[in-house]
């Protein structure tokens, strides 16, 4: 849940050693967020739909794996505004910031902790949100980022199994999307696989019945719902351009 670059760097957070931490939480390119795809997992897939473009990729080594388009350019987000994202959910691995979940090494006993990157730019000592409170406790910041690696957490055990499920369902569908811009301008992106909604329609009862069993009929919808986004995505592209 980490890179390996902040494995020196990662440690245990607890309320003694970082009783001050403070973490900047503002929006921008210098924090990561200049990035036109991210990684997103289906126990977020519900808040992602209203707002983002939910696709696929596949690896090399044949899996799936979903992300939602930011921006058209290398670089671009076309939902932030200087410092500010407009819009109503941010993906969860752009809210986690410097924590991530520990696990405990293979064989030892252990649950999920959450960590702490102490090199991430970040963190500090005198700005930002509190960590832990006054007197100890939990600050609400870290109860939100508690419930955000939650969500990562959990949809990273779950994103292969429904990934699965969706291919054995025939339910995706390989595409390259053709966006208009405008000026005849076009964008295409290619080697992207969307949740076919014309498949979807002709699932029998069995596999309808398998999909909901395990949860996964409702993901499989929002990422349908989400591809109606794409028109929204056109008109802030041609927004942000049009402002240059």
């Amino acid at each position: 849940m980490a890179g390996p670059d902040s494995a020196n760097t990662r440690v245990l957070l607890n309320n003694v050693d970082h009783h001050d931490l403070r973490i900047r939480t503002e929006r921008g390119a210098a924090w990561g967020d200049g990035i036109n795809e991210i990684p997103v997992f289906p126990t977020e897939f519900d808040a992602l739909a209203r707002e983002y473009v939910i696709l696929f990729r596949r690896t090399d080594d044949g899996r799936y794996s979903a992300s939602v388009l930011l921006g058209l350019d290398r670089d671009e987000n076309l939902y932030l505004d200087g410092t500010t994202w407009n819009a109503r959910f941010i993906p969860a691995l752009l809210q986690r910031g410097p924590f991530s979940i520990g696990m405990p090494a293979p064989g030892e006993p252990g649950e999920p902790m959450i960590h702490v990157d102490l090199a991430d730019p970040r963190v500090s000592r005198s700005d930002g949100e509190q960590v832990f409170l006054d007197h100890g406790g939990n600050a609400p910041y870290l109860d939100h980022v508690g419930g955000v690696l939650r969500t990562i957490f959990a949809g990273d055990q779950v994103s292969p199994v429904m990934a699965a499920a969706f291919a054995d369902a025939g339910l995706f569908e390989a595409a390259t999307l053709e966006l208009e811009i405008g000026d005849g301008r076009r964008y295409a992106i290619p080697d992207v696989y969307l949740v076919s909604a014309a498949r979807f329609a002709t699932l029998d009862g069995a596999t309808l019945a398998s999909l909901n069993a395990q949860d996964f009929l409702r993901c499989a919808v929002w990422a349908i719902t989400s591809l109606g986004n794409i028109s929204a995505l056109i008109e802030r592209k041609r927004s942000r351009d049009a402002v240059r």
